[in-house]
């Protein structure tokens, strides 16, 4: 029984063989047919393309965003661009019959190029009939690939950190409770840059949403304690070594964006860049905090202890401010001030200020 099994495994791998030589070495006049079919659509397929450039073109002089004459040479460069291509494709077409005639069928496959801007695919099918002669089956797919001419929107990942500190009412900054370079914050989020007039793009509208994160780091070994609606700073009875109150935000920035953009124009597009070009925000803020913590550092009896306490500390729920950012391409002065009292019901309103860098990447 093995050795019939054998025989068999060895008579099936031979028929396969055979069967795959026998096409490797058929008749490949079919091929050249369905070259020679492909030189007829290539001229049809540029014509449409090039029919697909001037509709464009025409578009864009309806629209008055270039001149007659203008059109008139566009759409010359197209038909010569097309013209060439035709010319060029049916020589491809030609060379390849001639390898195929030349080497039996045996040659590297290539790859088909449409240069009309729109994609195209094909699923083709290779039927043996029973007597050896070949039935193709082709299906041709052509999809226009929308080209966006002229891009209004960018979008930009935030970042942004800094100083922070409060302005306290009747009180100089230089009077603060809280240390100037101990107290920072922190802001990430996403922002979008729309060009508000159509023909300029110096006037800018810039808005999004970004997760702020600020700090507040008492002086002179202090805390805040929450009492009675109130909440105040308070001396620890141990010596600190940290006490940072941080209150977290999500706002939503808008502003009002001006300065210069280079123009980047083709026959296809319409672009604006910011490379190296002065850039000055100036807007608002609303939102919400998400949370108000306090953290502690202090050793105890020798003993080293982190306390974390999550607390309401009577902060606003409700954060809104002004903002402004001016600076070169992406690397911006950034400063924020909130138009909320930093503590409800507060006998003596705080403001919350941030000045620092802010990055648009």
């Amino acid at each position: 029984m093995r050795v019939i099994i054998i025989y068999l495994v060895v008579w099936f791998a031979a028929f396969a063989v055979q069967k795959v030589a026998a096409q490797e070495n058929g008749d490949y006049q079919h091929k050249i047919e369905m070259l020679k079919a492909k030189k007829e659509q290539i001229g049809q397929q540029e014509k449409e393309a090039l029919k697909i450039e001037v509709e464009e073109i025409n578009k864009r002089y309806e629209k008055n965003q270039i001149s007659y004459e203008e059109a008139k040479i566009l759409k010359e460069s197209v038909a010569k661009k097309r013209a060439l291509n035709i010319e060029n494709r049916m020589a491809i077409v030609d060379n390849e019959i001639l390898l195929l005639e030349r080497n039996d069928g045996v040659v590297l496959e290539t790859e088909v190029v449409d240069s009309s801007g729109v994609s195209a695919f094909e699923i083709k099918f290779d039927l043996k009939r029973s007597d050896g002669s070949s039935m193709i089956w082709e299906r041709h797919k052509r999809i226009k690939k929308e080209l966006k001419y002229d891009r209004r929107t960018y979008s930009d990942f935030v970042l942004a950190i800094g100083l922070n500190n409060a302005l306290i009412d009747g009180q100089s900054i230089n009077d603060s409770p809280y240390k100037i370079g101990g107290s920072r914050f922190f802001e990430m989020g996403w922002s979008w840059r729309t060009r508000v007039f159509k023909n300029t793009n110096f006037v800018r509208l810039n808005y999004g949403f970004s997760f702020q994160f600020n700090g507040l780091k008492p002086k002179d070994n202090q805390y805040f304690v929450a009492e009675n609606g109130q909440v105040e700073l308070q001396e620890f009875e141990y010596d600190l070594k940290k006490s940072k109150l941080r209150m977290d935000n999500l706002v939503f920035p808008v502003h009002l964006e001006f300065g210069p953009s280079k123009l980047h124009k083709t026959d296809k597009t319409i672009r604006y860049s910011l490379r190296n070009q002065f850039r000055l925000g100036v807007g608002a803020y609303g939102g919400f905090n998400l949370g108000t913590r306090q953290k502690l550092k202090y050793n105890r009896n020798g003993d080293s202890v982190k306390d974390k306490l999550k607390r309401g500390y009577n902060t606003n729920d409700l954060v809104y401010g002004l903002s402004a950012y001016a600076g070169v391409e992406g690397v911006l002065l950034y400063a924020k001030y909130d138009l909320n009292p930093l503590f409800k019901d507060a006998l003596v309103d705080q403001h919350n200020i941030s000045l620092g860098l802010r990055f648009d990447l």
